[in-house]
C-alpha cells in the first residue's frame, strides 16, 4: 500500500486578484519544469490542508494548489458574493495562464471532482486528465441524501446534533433553514449553525472515526467558511442544470480519467461514481472495499497516490 511523499513546502506563493472583490492563495510546489497538476480541494469551502501536497511525486510533478474563493487563505472570508461555480471555473483559467501552463492534470475529490468535471467540460483542450474522489455530481437526489433523508438513518445518534439548531416545523426543508441562518446577520446563529453544519460532514467523512478530519471540520474558520459556501452552493443546485455534468459527458472524449471510490462513502454514495464511469468511455473506476469518503482513508490515499504514479509514467 503506497503512502503520502514526505511534506514539502512551496517554491512560490503568491495572492492573485480575481475580480475587484475576491483574492485567490495560490502555491507552486516540485518540479517547476514537472508534468502541471491541478489540486482541487472539496466543500466548496473547505479550503486546501498541507497534506494535499503530498499525493504527487515533486521530482515529476509541478504541483499548483489554491483556496477557493472564499476561504482557506483566501479572502474575504466565507464570501458569498460572486461565488459561482462558473466563477472558479473561470479562476483556473486565469491561474492557469498566469502560470503559463499549457495543459494540466486535474486531481480533485468530492466537491473537487465536480469542479473538475464543470473546468474539463468548459475546457477540454486544457486537460491531459483527471484524478477524481469520491464522486458529487450535484444533483437534487445527492443533496437530498446527506442534508433531508437517506444518510441520516445510518447515523441517527449525529443527525439528532445536526438538526437540533433547526425548530420542528422548519425540518422538512432543513437546506434552507439552515440557508437563513448561515446568511443571517446574527453572528452567534450563524456560527452555531456553521458549526453544527461542519461537524455533522465530519463525523461521517470516514469509515471509522477520525479525529483529525473531525478537528479540520470543526476548527473554526474552516467551519464557517464550508457551512456558507456550501449551503449557498446547495440551495442554488451548484449553478448547474439538472444532471448536467452527465448530460455533457462527452465533451470528455478522448481524456482519459480515474475513478477512486470508496465501497462505503455515506456523503457520496457510490452510485454516482458508477453512473459516471458508465457515461464516461475513457474512465477507469477504483472501488476500495473498505474505506468512505475521505481522501485520508489509507485504501483511497494509496489508490490516488497509484493513479498520479501512473500517470507521471504516462504524461512524462
Amino acid at each position: 500500500m503506497k503512502d503520502l511523499y514526505p511534506p514539502i513546502e512551496p517554491f512560490a506563493s503568491h495572492t492573485l486578484s480575481v475580480d475587484n472583490i475576491h483574492q485567490l492563495y495560490v502555491e507552486q510546489l516540485g518540479n517547476p519544469d514537472g508534468i502541471p497538476v491541478l489540486f482541487l480541494h472539496g466543500g466548496p469551502g473547505a479550503g486546501c490542508e498541507p497534506y494535499h501536497r503530498r499525493f504527487f511525486n515533486p521530482d515529476l510533478y509541478h504541483i499548483v494548489l489554491f483556496d477557493q474563493r472564499g476561504c482557506g487563505r483566501s479572502t474575504p472570508h466565507a464570501s458569498l458574493i460572486a461565488n459561482t461555480t462558473w466563477d472558479l471555473v473561470a479562476d483556473i483559467e486565469v491561474i492557469r495562464r498566469q502560470l503559463s501552463i499549457d495543459r494540466w492534470l486535474l486531481f480533485g475529490g468530492s466537491w473537487g471532482s465536480t469542479l473538475a468535471l464543470a473546468y474539463t467540460q468548459t475546457h477540454p483542450q486544457q486537460v491531459t486528465g483527471l484524478i477524481l474522489r469520491g464522486i458529487f455530481l450535484c444533483r437534487n437526489e445527492e443533496i437530498q441524501w446527506f442534508y433531508q433523508s437517506g444518510a441520516s438513518r445510518i447515523f441517527p445518534d449525529y443527525w439528532v446534533e445536526f438538526v437540533a439548531t433547526i425548530p420542528d416545523q422548519e425540518q422538512d426543508d432543513l437546506l434552507h433553514a439552515y440557508h437563513q441562518r448561515l446568511t443571517g446577520e446574527n453572528d452567534i446563529t450563524r456560527m452555531a449553525a456553521a458549526k453544527a453544519w461542519s461537524i455533522w460532514e465530519g463525523r461521517t467523512a470516514s469509515l471509522y472515526p477520525n479525529p483529525s478530519v473531525v478537528g479540520f471540520f470543526t476548527d473554526p474558520h474552516t467551519a464557517l467558511s464550508l457551512a456558507r459556501i456550501e449551503c449557498h452552493y446547495f440551495v442554488n443546485h451548484a449553478f448547474l442544470h439538472s444532471n448536467q455534468l452527465l448530460q455533457e459527458i462527452g465533451r470528455l472524449a478522448g481524456i482519459p480519467g480515474v475513478i477512486v471510490q470508496g465501497r462505503y462513502d455515506l456523503i457520496c454514495p457510490m452510485a454516482s461514481a458508477w453512473e459516471l464511469n458508465q457515461a464516461w468511455n475513457d474512465s477507469e473506476l477504483m472501488v476500495i472495499p473498505d474505506a468512505g469518503h475521505s481522501a485520508a482513508e489509507p485504501g483511497i490515499r494509496s489508490a490516488l497516490i497509484d493513479a498520479t504514479d501512473r500517470y507521471a509514467k504516462k504524461l512524462k
